[in-house]
């Protein structure tokens, strides 16, 4: 058999085209030899121009085309395969254990690259708020053809971590097209992390919005545009505004799918409930048959007495015994209803109505509501928030303005809150001060939801004269994980009763490739190098940098709980149950195949100089697949080699 070894590269964005034209349109596909003497799968343009019949063209004198200097550079940017990693940082990460979400270090199109194995289609909702180009603002810089010299000469400013950006002036002849490369390649990557019934929001101003929104008409496709949002930014205008007093900005909203996506609503308190009581109602009695559904457990009683609830209060009339999930005994109820007796009868009767599992009421809400749902408007309205709430919400955290520009919590709440986000992925790849994941954790604190936040930031440095520098903070980075700790913790105390609610996050930061180089000519190999060459790993880079890269080139979601045992002088690391276990220890023996095998994985990972020898290596292999009573192409899907 031969062994199969990890790629460690990111997919190719031409290869993932390929695959996905490859589903629509097979028959355009033929086999070809490429360079490396192998067979490949290729497109035959000529079949192509028939199945399209005449909706082609090629070299058309006028076309209506949105392009710039730059525009195929970014292109290529977009698709092109990096080589490196996340590497996992426990010391810095929030619950690491048990916790969902991550917070990611690095240059947002590389982060976006080294996610899509394991996120390609699976997020619900994406956010950002990008920089608005302003003639002031440090964008990314994407131009790898250059020598590390001239790249560094051409951008003029490298952090610590070695991430290079540039300040994009105003009086720079690529003004607009600097910043159309830049956010264009980054679109191009996130739009595959989105769902079939995703949607991205994307705030901007008006210096780019002309442009954004032809970035996003050709990279979403126009029939995808759901609106351009207005929301008004500031109470006041500014009195030193020269011709007119700019007081609003605009939230592009473009789905995945156009007919795919819900509509958007926060007509509802959640996604998928509602209450039945209202503080401000008075007190009332209503009668409850039985067949209520009860999260609390499968069996038991709820005692008679008065419930203390942070958002109602409920007095059960009578004790109330629960079987299989249900109540079977009829009992009233006194509390601040909302809704009338037959409604309660209803939602009764179409099972709706549930006890929580700190013995409060609420509702589900019917199929036909969440169709019926009031669609969410221009965002003029107090509860979107402006940028005076955002500077109070920020001060309620720290002790000084660490950013001159924030979004409020609650103009992201209200986007996370208006699709279905429920326990589903919402990333934000601009993350600055980390107000989505601030609004995600106090969604799920109010809703009792499960969504998991992905943020994204460049750790760029502070300036030494900031607020932020003074107060110890390096970086960007610092500061945002600080507030996530700092706003975790105080939802937590206002919430007490969301028992699981998850404010915790792991840190992984995007660095080199956990693998030496060696691609060197042979004139230039010496006798040290070929002694160091024995083991392809870099030395600094433990086992759990070796596991989550591993996770990412392989498809697994790097939030998957991870435990590990010893066998026979090795330790195995089993990711979710069995969705992929690993070794990285030298003399691997049979007890240790035998100990993987007992856990039924579905995916397998050995480090190549476990084995001694090729021999020992083929025969561990046969008698692992053995075990396991795998095929032989079960074997070759399921295991690899770094």
């Amino acid at each position: 058999m031969k062994v199969k070894y990890l790629s460690k590269q990111t997919k190719d964005g031409a290869q993932l085209n390929l695959d996905a034209l490859y589903q629509i349109a097979p028959s355009c596909f033929t086999e070809a030899k490429g360079e490396d003497g192998e067979m490949h799968r290729v497109v035959d343009f000529n079949k192509l121009r028939l199945l399209l019949g005449d909706q082609t063209v090629e070299d058309a004198p006028e076309v209506y085309d949105f392009t710039w200097v730059g525009k195929r550079a970014a292109l290529r940017e977009a698709a092109a395969p990096i080589n490196k990693t996340l590497r996992p940082c426990p010391e810095e990460s929030v619950d690491w254990e048990n916790t969902q979400n991550l917070y990611i270090e690095g240059d947002n199109l590389e982060v976006l690259k080294l996610l899509q194995n394991s996120y390609m289609g699976k997020v619900k909702m994406i956010y950002i708020d990008p920089p608005y180009n302003t003639g002031n603002d440090f964008v990314y810089h994407d131009d790898f053809h250059r020598t590390q010299q001239e790249e560094d000469e051409a951008a003029g400013v490298i952090n610590e971590s070695g991430e290079r950006m540039v300040k994009n002036l105003s009086s720079n002849g690529k003004f607009h097209s600097d910043w159309c490369s830049m956010i264009y390649s980054r679109l191009m990557v996130a739009r595959s992390l989105l769902k079939e019934d995703g949607v991205i929001f994307i705030s901007i101003d008006e210096n780019e919005i002309s442009n954004m929104t032809k970035l996003c008409d050709e990279i979403f496709g126009y029939s995808n545009h759901i609106d351009t949002l207005h929301w008004k930014k500031k109470k006041q205008p500014s009195f030193l505004a020269k011709h007119t007093a700019k007081v609003m900005e605009y939230v592009l909203v473009y789905a995945k799918h156009f007919d795919s996506l819900e509509k958007l609503s926060i007509e509802t308190l959640s996604d998928a409930t509602k209450k039945v009581i209202n503080i401000s109602n008075q007190e009332c009695i209503r009668h409850f048959k039985a067949g209520v559904r009860v999260k609390i457990g499968n069996e038991g009683v709820i005692n008679k007495g008065r419930y203390r609830i942070k958002t109602m209060d409920v007095e059960y009339l009578s004790d109330v015994r629960y079987v299989n999930g249900k109540t079977i005994d009829e009992v009233d109820v006194l509390a601040r209803f909302s809704v009338s007796q037959d409604k309660i009868d209803n939602f009764i009767d179409s099972d709706l109505l549930f006890i929580t599992a700190n013995t409060g009421l609420r509702r589900d809400v019917s199929e036909e509501e969440t169709q019926n749902r009031k669609a969410i408007t221009d965002l003029l309205l107090s509860e979107y928030g402006d940028n005076q709430d955002s500077d109070k919400e920020f001060l309620n955290l720290f002790d000084a303005k660490y950013f001159d520009y924030t979004k409020p919590v609650k103009l992201v709440y209200n986007f996370v809150k208006s699709n279905l986000t429920g326990g589903q992925f919402v990333l934000d790849f601009f993350s600055g001060s980390a107000t989505t994941a601030h609004a995600v954790m106090q969604l799920n604190a109010e809703d009792g939801g499960h969504r998991k936040f992905i943020m994204v930031q460049l750790p760029e440095e502070t300036t030494s004269d900031s607020e932020a520098y003074k107060a110890g903070y390096k970086n960007i980075c610092e500061i945002g994980k600080e507030r996530i700790r700092r706003a975790g913790k105080k939802i937590k105390e206002e919430y007490s009763e969301a028992k699981d609610l998850d404010t915790g996050f792991r840190v992984f930061k995007c660095e080199s490739s956990n693998y030496k180089d060696v691609a060197f000519a042979p004139k230039d190999y010496t006798q040290d190098m070929l002694a160091g060459l024995l083991d392809n790993i870099k030395e600094d880079r433990t086992d759990l940098d070796l596991l989550f890269d591993c996770m990412l080139r392989w498809g697994v979601e790097l939030s998957m709980p991870l435990s590990s045992q010893k066998v026979d002088g090795c330790t195995i690391h089993n990711v979710n149950d069995g969705d992929l276990v690993a070794c990285f220890d030298g003399n691997v023996t049979e007890k240790v195949i035998d100990a993987i095998a007992a856990l039924s994985p579905v995916r397998v990972v050995f480090r190549d100089s476990s084995f001694n020898e090729a021999a020992q290596k083929m025969n561990l292999f046969e008698l692992f697949k053995q075990k396991c009573d795998w095929t032989d192409e079960e074997e070759k899907n399921n295991v690899r080699v770094i």
